[in-house]
């Protein structure tokens, strides 16, 4: 869940419109994608995410988004993970959180101000903002000491206040600092395995117990915004740190006291057999006259053979289907084991070891028709939505957390600029919030482009936006707001009006325009620091034997 590994960038290219962005197209031999938290994951093949971990395309919600910051219009944010509840509780004023952490392994980098900038944009669109300082995590996976993890926390914290966070109406802690944070992280722990563990981030015997519980804690943070109040949450993170994400996803609904799902007659379906038997009852209720019952032979009846339903018969008989013999197979066998019982839809609320009183409370407050079971109870007058909200106010009711299960938005990693992969051991291949603005115009100036050999070729065949890393500073940071100017930079270079040369001076300039504005800004928020509620030296300092001479 921390961002502190910027690399690569996939290529770009420009909107139909007025709005230059970045696509995800097919990068030609991409490797098998990877998430790696803790390792320097570079992506050649957006697209693969989509496809294999389930990411969906940001351009299928941006409508959706209310004032979409040009992060998101250019397509530098290009995936999310059910990013829809936050954007319907931004339209609507609803509470809404964003959150997302900072390893201290180093300055803090032009890669890590995408970060800052969603949660700041967050902030300003309403949602109540979090900014963390992850030292437990340094500590641990990467091994810093508590005083290397100082200096550089102060850093973030100075460059996120700096860039526009209001820590009036915001919060920043650091783990180490954050009893609630560790309380609720043991509290998840419970909820995990060390299987799961070393399915997801191939943790083994040699993996220390701190590192583990390190990611025990990150869930926590990710939960954190909603222990006051359950609410709409969104992530901000590379795509690397999608396992965290998907973890603490599983481990929210893990920690609610009910689970909640569609269903037709006495018997638990899963997702794919609940697909055929809604179908089986959508068509058979459509058939049957006002005075026939669906039954559940009727819908086996149906996924054996359609056209042989008999609503007449008095116990209608079915053929026994081999159990596992496909999905509708499987399907029909539960309606035949349940006879002549009603096949009609209603909403069930399973019990996910939750406490007596809380589920008495739940059957008592469900209205209409409902029908209990020992662990389960289902209600027909109900809508799915209508009960997760009562589920959840039950559950926040009788001491449970109710947890929104977070949402997360996924940014392009940037493309160093010398080339490759941008690294933080690489001082030319990034430029840090803290370069002298004299060295990030140098910087600049020195990068590589995707410019012809020469100039002819370049006026004649124009340039390779889609492969340079200084376009990608105008698109990520240099134009701003301003998509007209991006989209100008863009169409003049692959138009071959714009020569590199010319092109990187602009950058250069604009670069260390920026450089200046940021530091001083820094100097500026200063003060700030000491009236923060966050500790600026960690107490485990003294402990560890790290106190100063």
């Amino acid at each position: 869940m921390t961002d502190d590994t910027p690399t690569d960038a996939d290529e770009h290219d420009p909107r139909a419109d007025s709005t230059s962005r970045t696509d995800g197209g097919t990068a030609t031999g991409a490797d098998d994608v990877t998430l790696d938290p803790w390792g320097s994951s570079t992506i050649a093949d957006y697209r693969k995410l989509f496809e294999e971990f389930g990411i969906e395309e940001f351009d299928s919600i941006l409508e959706a988004v209310p004032n979409p910051h040009y992060l998101m219009r250019r397509g530098v944010i290009f995936g999310h993970r059910d990013y829809g509840p936050v954007a319907e509780a931004l339209r609507n004023g609803d509470p809404v959180a964003v959150l997302s952490g900072f390893m201290p392994t180093g300055d803090p980098h032009i890669g890590h101000k995408l970060v800052f900038d969603e949660i700041i944009w967050h902030q300003e669109q309403g949602a109540d903002a979090y900014g963390l300082i992850a030292d437990l995590e340094a500590h641990a996976a990467r091994g810093l000491t508590w005083a290397e993890i100082d200096e550089h926390a102060r850093d973030y914290l100075l460059s996120l206040l700096a860039l526009g966070f209001d820590p009036d109406d915001g919060v920043l802690y650091r783990q180490s600092g954050n009893e609630e944070v560790q309380d609720l992280a043991f509290e998840l722990g419970s909820k995990a395995r060390f299987a799961e563990l070393e399915g997801i981030y191939g943790f083994d015997g040699e993996t220390s117990v701190s590192h583990m519980q390190s990611v025990v804690t990150q869930m926590a943070d990710i939960l954190y915004p909603q222990m006051d109040e359950p609410k709409p949450t969104v992530i901000p993170v590379g795509p690397d740190q999608d396992p965290h994400v998907r973890l603490a996803r599983d481990l929210a609904a893990r920690m609610r006291f009910f689970k909640i799902t569609e269903a037709y007659f006495s018997q638990e379906l899963d997702d794919d057999e609940r697909v055929v038997v809604a179908e089986a009852y959508e068509t058979l209720a459509d058939r049957a006259d006002d005075d026939q019952d669906v039954r559940c032979v009727h819908g086996a009846q149906y996924l054996l053979d359609p056209q042989t339903v008999d609503f007449d018969a008095d116990r209608p008989t079915v053929d026994s289907p081999a159990v596992g013999d496909g999905v509708r197979a499987s399907a029909a066998t539960k309606l035949q084991n349940a006879g002549m019982e009603p096949l009609r839809p209603r909403i069930r609320f399973l019990s996910r070891d939750a406490p007596d009183r809380a589920f008495e409370a739940l059957v008592e407050r469900i209205p209409g028709e409902k029908r209990r079971y020992d662990e389960h109870v289902d209600a027909f007058d109900l809508s799915f939505e209508e009960a997760e909200e009562l589920a959840r106010q039950v559950e926040v009711d009788t001491g449970g957390y109710g947890f929104y299960p977070p949402s997360s938005i996924y940014h392009r990693f940037m493309t160093g600029l010398t080339g490759g992969k941008m690294s933080s051991s690489i001082p030319a291949s990034h430029i840090s919030l803290l370069d002298d603005p004299e060295d990030g115009y140098a910087k600049v100036k020195s990068a590589t482009t995707g410019g012809r050999d020469t100039a002819e070729e370049q006026r004649e065949l124009g340039g390779e936006a889609d492969k340079c890393p200084v376009y990608e500073l105008y698109a990520y940071l240099l134009s701003g707001d301003d998509d007209d100017f991006a989209k100008e930079v863009y169409d003049e270079c692959v138009g071959g009006e714009r020569l590199c040369g010319d092109c990187k001076e602009q950058a250069a300039q604009l670069m260390k325009e920026f450089l200046e504005d940021h530091q001083a800004n820094r100097e500026e928020v200063a003060p700030m620091l000491d009236d923060l509620d966050i500790e600026l030296e960690s107490p485990r300092r003294t402990v560890a034997g790290e106190a100063d001479d």
